[in-house]
């Protein structure tokens, strides 16, 4: 099955999809209902940790999904699922602005590993789009293993001084 197979799959029945999307910043205002108040803050960091992987883990798909799409397939637009493409990022971004409202996301375990994450694939896809304008075209006899290995510490070298900047 190809990725193309399953946005077909999906595409014709989407309501499973749809309502998983729905629910998560709904089930994000009632979770901070339910904790309002409530002084274990390390429960409820947890029950935010869930949350926000069930969000963020699709949203980020959908995010690089899109810019690949939009950037390297010239995909247009008018074309774009918008329940495979543009659903997860808006319940994405709705749920982390409900939970932001209710605790700080310092405190939510493992977030900065995916704030990490996400910083590493926009440096990854602007990396690769900027070889991509370029045009460069390189014959080399240099062997592959010491392409990757400049790849990664290039890969490196941004993640470092991204995150000395911020």
């Amino acid at each position: 099955m190809t990725l193309r197979d399953l946005f077909e799959q999906v595409s014709s029945n989407y309501w499973p999809l749809a309502s998983y999307f729905i629910l998560l910043p709904v089930i994000a205002w009632l979770v901070g209902q339910l904790a309002n108040g409530s002084r274990d803050v390390q429960f409820w960091g947890i029950v935010y940790a869930v949350l926000v992987y069930a969000v963020c883990i699709p949203g980020i798909f959908a995010v690089t999904l899109n810019i690949y799409l939009f950037l390297f397939e010239r995909q247009s637009i008018w074309q774009a699922n918008i329940i495979m493409q543009f659903l997860p990022v808006v319940s994405m971004a709705l749920t982390l602005m409900i939970i932001k409202q209710k605790i700080p996301f310092s405190v939510i375990p493992g977030f900065g590993k995916l704030s990490g994450f996400l910083t590493l694939i926009t440096a990854l896809i602007g990396a690769m789009w900027f070889l991509d304008r370029i045009h460069l075209v390189a014959f080399t006899y240099v062997p592959f293993v010491y392409i990757v290995v400049g790849f990664v510490g290039t890969l490196l070298l941004i993640r470092f001084a991204w995150s000395k900047l911020f």
